[in-house]
């Protein structure tokens, strides 16, 4: 992939056209019992989604019935409300299981701005959280509200569609003009014509002229262009804070951000200086400050001075994503094929000595030994015993793990929580 189109995968994800086709749990193993494991029967806010005969619905934690088994597909609850689809359309429920938008659009998305964005007969339109219609489907497509404004398309002739932006009256703000058009945010926003982006604010003046071949969206101040192969990063007042040396770089990180210079990855600040030298083979993101880095053999950590705190001879059996990064104060690492993790400070707290691992989450973690996962603490206790065939991280409050080749749901006690039948007689 280009480094132009992982920017574009970054910028854009806010403004995608996002199907209602949620998880498809159908594609998920199921085991037979009142209520199935395989799929994600997670408590959320107290709130619980159920399965029975291939249908969904919702119940609480005091067992309260809130929604029948009649979804064919749900989401997850978000801020109080769910999406769900029945006889393939969408609608949404909230916390009680009242069905605030009924299941009568081919899409709808959550409220922004105290209104929903739905597509019904492939066009867009509002709704107002009573599902109202308050700006009608007339839009080939829309984003969300952001910053006030939504980005709307609208067919100019037959062969030319244009971006512009509304207001929640529905007034067309900035006229559709643009080849493509990505959300506000922080008061300004990226644009397209001709082929070439560029940034410009509320009354539609350009912040950042329209020439170059790609532009990230604005975090915290700070964006990325791409422009005669190379990318620079810019600063609030749309000024290059470095050269556009970079071949690629992530511009989700702490203060410190991976960039690529002749094919190597270091890290620049916010004011564009290179506090680590692009000489590995990779690095992560940082978080709680730290960064995984590489020379392609071997691994270790890295604070933000670029000082190691964790030797560059660890190794990455199972290449999982989350080794080398830091959960729950721990991060987990590997060395000759045996697991175990680290402090802050490089400290091995928990000894090499595990033949598998994930990283901790909510206090415990799996691990694997003699053939059999067990979880522990970050003291290194034992505290569900190594029984199981496969274990995962925890997940509000919830881990999935196989027994003689059935699945459960276990608690963060180590006890059977759903499809539970023989578990204790093992």
């Amino acid at each position: 992939m280009t480094n132009k189109c992982i920017f574009k995968l970054l910028s854009i994800v806010l403004f995608l056209i996002l199907s209602c086709s949620v998880v498809a749990q159908d594609d998920l193993p199921l085991y037979v019992d009142e209520e199935e494991c395989g799929c994600d029967l997670y408590f959320i806010d107290g709130i619980q989604k159920t399965y029975k005969d291939g249908k969904f619905g919702f119940k609480r934690y005091d067992g309260k019935i809130l929604t029948p088994n009649i979804y064919d597909h749900t989401d997850r609850f978000q801020n109080g409300y769910c999406k769900v689809i029945k006889d393939t359309l969408c609608g949404m429920i909230d916390s009680t299981g009242k069905e605030v938008i009924p299941c009568l659009y081919q899409d709808v998305d959550y409220f922004r701005n105290g209104l929903a964005r739905f597509q019904k007969d492939n066009k867009y339109g509002f709704l107002d959280i009573n599902a109202n219609v308050v700006i009608p489907n007339i839009y080939l497509a829309a984003s969300s509200f952001f910053d006030g404004l939504a980005v709307v398309a609208v067919q100019k002739d037959s062969m030319t569609i244009l971006y512009g932006y509304i207001d929640s009256l529905n007034n067309m703000i900035i006229q559709p003009a643009y080849q493509y058009a990505l959300p506000f945010t922080e008061g300004c926003a990226v644009v397209k014509q001709y082929d070439r982006y560029g940034i410009i604010n509320k009354k539609a003046e350009v912040l950042l002229p329209i020439k170059y071949e790609f532009i990230s969206q604005m975090v915290d101040g700070l964006f990325w262009a791409y422009y005669n192969g190379g990318l620079a990063l810019f600063n609030k007042k749309f000024k290059p804070v470095t050269d556009f040396d970079y071949e690629d770089a992530n511009p989700v990180s702490e203060k410190l951000y991976p960039v690529m210079k002749n094919g190597k990855w270091g890290f620049v600040n916010r004011k564009g200086k290179e506090k680590v030298p692009c000489v590995y083979a990779f690095v992560s993101s940082f978080t709680n400050g730290r960064a995984m880095v590489t020379d392609g053999k071997k691994y270790g950590i890295i604070n933000e001075r670029g000082k190691f705190v964790l030797p560059l001879e660890y190794g990455q059996a199972g290449l999982r994503s989350m080794a080398y990064i830091y959960s729950d104060g721990l991060a987990m690492v590997e060395k000759d094929g045996k697991f175990g993790f680290v402090d802050r400070d490089g400290k091995v707290v928990i000894p090499l000595m595990y033949e598998s691992a994930y990283h901790f989450a909510e206090g415990l973690a799996p691990v694997k030994k003699d053939g059999k996962w067990g979880f522990i603490n970050t003291k290194g206790e034992v505290i569900i015993p190594f029984r199981f065939e496969i274990a995962s991280f925890f997940e509000n409050g919830r881990a999935e793990v196989y027994l003689d080749g059935k699945a459960h749901k276990i608690n963060t006690k180590g006890q059977c929580v759903k499809n539970c039948k023989n578990f204790y007689t093992k």
